[in-house]
């Protein structure tokens, strides 16, 4: 656990009472710098920065999905695994609707609603990934084996070159 003076979030009170081992990484906030920023002021491969998206799919049923930095989701082929006729990214304002976190802070862990999580395999990996810990300008650090173990993902192939 990290010694670091940092706001509680609902992400790391998950991960304090899952009692998982991860060490906190704030970074200076840059309003659409997305991974490559925080990955640049970390000093990390953006490739082991993991984004979190809140989508939903044609029934308004949201999602969370997973991915590297440095890849994009394949909607088409997501919605195609998923047997629905499209799944698309929610707005800012339906995302902090079904997450509780602003876009540029959300995590996988404590959100507002349960949702299916959609993690890409290739994730697991690293052993070592960075996701966001609830709030713009945090990162924390946690073994990819423990996502898996909290987040109960479905795992996929969904990703494209960014």
């Amino acid at each position: 656990m990290s010694k670091i003076k940092f706001s509680m979030t609902p992400a790391i009170r998950f991960l304090r009472d899952h009692q998982v081992a991860f060490s906190v990484h704030p970074y200076s906030y840059e309003e659409h710098g997305g991974t490559a920023h925080s990955a640049h002021c970390l000093g990390v491969d953006e490739h082991h920065v993991i984004k979190t998206l809140i989508m939903e799919n044609d029934q308004r049923q949201p999602l969370i999905v997973l991915m590297h930095g440095d890849r994009k989701v394949s909607t088409r082929e997501l919605a195609r695994l998923l047997g629905v006729k499209t799944i698309h990214p929610c707005d800012p304002a339906t995302a902090h609707k079904h997450s509780g976190y602003l876009v540029g802070g959300t995590s996988p862990f404590g959100t507002r609603k349960s949702m299916p999580v959609y993690l890409e395999e290739s994730i697991l990996a690293l052993p070592l990934v960075y996701l966001n810990g609830g709030r713009r300008g945090l990162l924390v650090s946690l073994a990819s084996t423990d996502v898996q173990r909290l987040l109960q993902p479905i795992l996929v192939n969904v990703a494209i070159e960014d």
